[in-house]
This record gives structure tokens, C-alpha cells and sequence, in this order.
């Protein structure tokens, strides 16, 4: 399970930067990096931007604010800059976890019909 971390935001030329505190210096496989989280449930929310894991999957479980979600989909997002593509955006649609367990719940019905 993945817990939300703290980040620092910084302003540049270009517009508003975020960068993540690591908690404890090591691997660079622990860093975190910023993502923008979706509650992708009717109507969405915005949950915000928040430091995790760089290999978030589909089907893990963060925890925000106390709540508990799971990861419905992972999107990177890239614009073409100068003639390279660079990332521009990290995003995660989350579904709270009882409605998740509720949708697996529904698609098992839906299959036995």
C-alpha cells in the first residue's frame, strides 16, 4: 500500500513546479514523483497532486487522506516540445475501495447471466 507523501512547490518561468521530498536518501528506485489524482466515481473529484511511487499499477491501494483507493488506471501524458516529446502529466484514476469491490461484485453477475 502506498502512502501519500509531502511535496514542495516552486514557481519558474514556465508556471508552477512540484517536487517530491524523499523521505530518506537511497535507491533512486524509491524516489517519488508528483501525479494527479482522479476520484474517477460519478461525479469526479479532484483528490489533488500527490508524491507516489514511481511504478504505481493498476490495482494497487493509496491511501489519501485516510481514505483507502485502488488504482483504476495509470496515464502519462507527453507534449512535443522543440522537437522531443517530454512528459507533461502523471495522472491516476482511483475508485474508493468498497466501490471497486462493488464493480468487481457487478462484472462477476454480469458474466453469469
Amino acid at each position: 500500500m502506498a502512502m501519500a507523501s509531502h511535496f514542495v512547490s516552486m514557481s519558474n518561468s514556465q508556471g508552477l513546479q512540484i517536487v517530491c521530498r524523499r523521505k530518506e536518501r537511497g535507491k533512486d528506485k524509491d524516489q517519488n514523483y508528483p501525479f494527479k489524482v482522479v476520484e474517477i466515481t460519478p461525479p469526479p473529484k479532484n483528490l489533488g497532486i500527490r508524491c507516489l511511487p514511481s511504478n504505481m499499477q493498476c490495482g494497487e491501494f493509496v491511501t489519501i487522506e485516510g481514505q483507502t483507493y485502488t488504482v483504476s488506471a495509470v496515464t502519462h501524458r507527453y507534449q512535443l516540445r522543440k522537437g522531443k516529446y517530454e512528459p507533461s502529466e502523471k495522472r491516476l484514476d482511483v475508485l474508493s475501495s468498497g466501490r471497486y469491490i462493488l464493480n468487481l461484485y457487478l462484472d462477476n453477475l454480469l458474466e453469469q447471466s
